[in-house]
């Protein structure tokens, strides 16, 4: 990866202890990456580490990919834990926190934000992204300054980044937008178009788009942003039957399910992800799974706003691939995410096993990143970018399990902080466990949280 102000990685050699390779954990792993960022070479039973080469102790993981981001919701961690409600209270609150963003808070926000992904350990993000326009909906001078700020605070923070940029044209069915939801607003899918095909992509960011949900898109505009990303053959999401609420008030405006809505206007195929896809009937099910439309769940959020639990083992057995998500920042750790996807079904169903770990670090590295148009990463391979992340087998969680069980491990034991190295494009954006770009990020994160305080 090439961040704005560095030059492109140096070939180098990285000593894996253990690797997981996607089907089971490999000890003894030399890794070299070449000058464009990408692996050059894997070779297995390299029981030291050759001459020069940078050593990475504990069990080394392709790069995860959080799938569904709102950096600004970081800002209402535990502020939002304060007596008791529903989501539309706790949107209210968010609403709040939002009205104080500007580029330049955004930008600071976001940095630390993504400083703190690449602590965890994750290496490219899909931010869903709906702040465009300053209070009251006026246009910045860069109508893309907002969405500007986040793909430079992704480079600035070390990782890679797909700006899902957002249409958000309604309030409701049949609503206009509040006076909190102006700035989220271009008024139209064509004036949507006009402003994000201004976006372009480089080396750490892809541009996408992102339908909020079909209560803040009119139905007769969907196929405009579904066909703006068809043509340019980018990712597409949608947030998805979240709330019971929301599929209520579609049938009583359109008769149908919200996923039927979006299959009658083109929205749904294999480029396309739902988002929580969480009150689904068993048509919707086989809607998205025969389109192969991907579904991210996001736990941490779903089970802290209350949302319920979506139905993922029957949503991937349909044909749907699973990614996974942190969307509100409740916490920032994507081996919990695949953690509670497990352990959701367990309490749900009553018995053990629905994903094996392989299969739940699958959702997190491969799967996720394919969800944010790099098909290309999320797997320990020569030609595959250069992104990785080691975790401690020695932490008090870690340690004692066996390294060939790295992948158990990981999933139903390790948390964020034994995260030891995270590398991008061949290069050390976390080294032993300490921010190589941002040098101190729980102060960036408070200073800037700071900011936001009305």
């Amino acid at each position: 990866m090439q961040v704005k102000g560095q030059a492109v990685a140096a070939p180098e050699t990285y000593w894996l202890e253990h690797a997981w390779l996607g089907t089971h954990v490999e000890p003894g792993v030399a890794l070299e990456v070449a000058a464009d960022g990408r692996i050059g070479a894997l070779r297995t039973g390299a029981q030291s580490p050759p001459p020069g080469a940078q050593v990475l102790r504990g069990l080394t993981l392709p790069g995860l990919a959080n799938a569904h981001s709102h950096a600004f919701h970081r800002a209402l961690r535990s502020t939002v834990q304060v007596g008791s409600g529903t989501f539309w209270t706790w949107r209210d609150v968010m609403y709040k926190v939002a009205q104080n963003l500007t580029p330049d808070t955004y930008f600071a926000l976001a940095r630390a934000v993504y400083a703190e992904m690449a602590l965890a350990g994750i290496t490219n993000v899909g931010e869903f992204h709906y702040v465009h326009h300053a209070p009251g909906g006026a246009p910045y001078a860069d109508p893309n300054a907002m969405g500007e700020a986040l793909l430079e605070a992704a480079a600035a923070a070390g990782i890679r980044i797909t700006l899902l940029d957002t249409a958000y044209l309604a309030a409701g069915f049949g609503a206009a937008p509040n006076a909190h939801q102006l700035r989220f607003c271009d008024g139209t899918a064509d004036a949507w178009a006009e402003r994000v095909s201004a976006l372009k992509p480089r080396g750490h960011a892809l541009i996408g788009a992102a339908i909020h949900s079909v209560r803040a898109v009119p139905a007769d505009q969907l196929s405009t942003v579904a066909r703006w990303a068809q043509e340019r053959g980018a990712p597409l999401h949608v947030h998805l039957s979240e709330q019971t609420a929301e599929n209520d008030a579609c049938r009583a405006a359109h008769g149908r399910t919200p996923t039927q809505l979006l299959a009658d206007h083109g929205v749904l195929g294999p480029r396309t992800t739902g988002v929580h896809n969480t009150h689904l009937t068993d048509a919707d099910i086989a809607l998205l799974g025969n389109s192969a439309t991907g579904t991210c769940m996001c736990p941490t959020t779903e089970r802290d706003l209350a949302d319920g639990t979506g139905p993922a083992v029957r949503l991937q057995r349909a044909g749907s691939p699973l990614s996974l998500g942190s969307d509100s920042h409740a916490v920032i750790d994507l081996f919990e995410e695949a953690r509670a996807m497990e352990l959701n079904e367990r309490l749900s169903s009553r018995t053990r096993g629905h994903w094996t770990a392989n299969a739940l670090l699958t959702a997190a590295t491969e799967d996720g990143h394919a969800a944010l148009g790099r098909p290309d990463a999320g797997r320990l391979e020569q030609g595959a970018p250069a992104d990785f992340t080691t975790v401690a087998l020695d932490s008090v969680r870690t340690a004692g399990a066996l390294p060939r069980l790295g992948a158990e491990t990981a999933v139903f034991a390790a948390a964020a902080a034994d995260v030891r190295h995270t590398v991008v494009g061949g290069r050390h954006v976390v080294r032993d466990g300490h921010h190589t770009l941002v040098e101190d990020v729980p102060s960036a994160l408070a200073e800037a949280i700071a900011a936001l305080r009305s």
